[in-house]
């Protein structure tokens, strides 16, 4: 009785595992439902929902800088550059290393620059130094040595700024991003630019 017992159980568990994997086999891909539909859109195209910063004026800025650093000339022999940080006076918060990252891209890219560690990078690559040569980890003569990192020619700053005007229907908001290139060791602005940016919304 108790063996008749145990192989029902078996087979009823069976046929339950083998309509589980059909089941599954069934299924394509899963699918993930939300209650608003979400669309893609082009990361190019001119954004236009607040007049507050935003990807297009980014972009622009990024294009602007970049194109006129390239015109110059200044960039001879592939010099090295470092990136400091951009000084956010407007109201709002901005994450400004996005600006100076599409600039640095976009002038890697070109191949006439080399950039080298910026100074809130700097201390992992310290890091990364001091555990090849410290930790006893590595062969010898395999490791990173130290005192061999090149140092920067020149440097980039920038600030963003913004003025602010608003009416009972009407807001204007203008920025202005500046940036300059220094020369380090004399400490001479070799080029200096500017991208302003105009939004107007009706309140």
């Amino acid at each position: 009785m108790q063996q008749t017992t145990r192989r029902r159980a078996f087979a009823l568990a069976l046929a339950a595992s083998t309509l589980a994997l059909s089941a599954c086999q069934n299924l394509s891909s899963p699918v993930i439902r939300f209650d608003r539909q979400v669309n893609y859109g082009d990361a190019k195209g001119v954004e236009l929902v607040t007049n507050e910063f935003g990807s297009s004026d980014l972009q622009m800025i990024a294009e602007k800088m970049t194109g006129s650093l390239l015109e110059t000339g200044i960039f001879q022999g592939r010099p090295t550059v470092t990136i400091s940080t951009v000084k956010n006076k407007t109201s709002e918060y901005i994450d400004t290393t996005n600006v100076m990252s599409s600039i640095q891209t976009a002038l890697t890219k070109s191949g006439k620059v080399r950039f080298v560690r910026s100074i809130s990078q700097m201390q992992q690559g310290v890091d990364e130094l001091q555990r090849q040569n410290q930790s006893g980890l590595y062969k010898q003569g395999t490791t990173a040595k130290v005192g061999q990192m090149t140092a920067a020619k020149y440097q980039l700053e920038g600030e963003l700024t913004s003025i602010v005007k608003q009416s009972s229907t009407t807001k204007d908001v203008y920025y202005k991003f500046t940036l300059q290139l220094f020369d380090v060791e004399e400490g001479t602005v070799e080029w200096q630019d500017e991208k302003e940016i105009r939004k107007t919304s009706k309140r």
